[in-house]
């Protein structure tokens, strides 16, 4: 148990700099159109990357995952709430999930 609190420590200060370096390193408005827009979609690129095995290992069946997955797809790109989109996604695996 004494072996917790070093790695703990060590954690803390690499989250930490990984944080901090870029607002120590960079100093001014950032100039480059790529460096701008890389930055930008980045965090839409990391919480898909995680959402997504979510969605195709939800329920024991990948098939009514994956049509569970596409309805609330459908569901977003007609521009409906979020709430819609997660509920709708929700039923249709599980309605999926009972027929097949």
């Amino acid at each position: 148990m004494s072996n917790v609190y070093p790695a703990l420590i060590v954690m803390a200060l690499v989250t930490y700099m990984i944080r901090v370096l870029p607002i120590i390193l960079i100093k001014g408005k950032l100039k480059s159109k790529f460096v701008k827009s890389f930055l930008y979609y980045m965090p839409y690129a990391v919480l898909g990357a995680m959402t997504f095995p979510g969605i195709l290992y939800s329920t024991g069946n990948i098939l009514a995952s994956v049509l569970g997955g596409a309805f609330a797809l459908f569901l977003a790109y007609h521009n409906q709430e979020m709430i819609k989109v997660a509920i709708g996604g929700i039923l249709a695996a599980y309605i999926c999930q009972l027929l097949l």
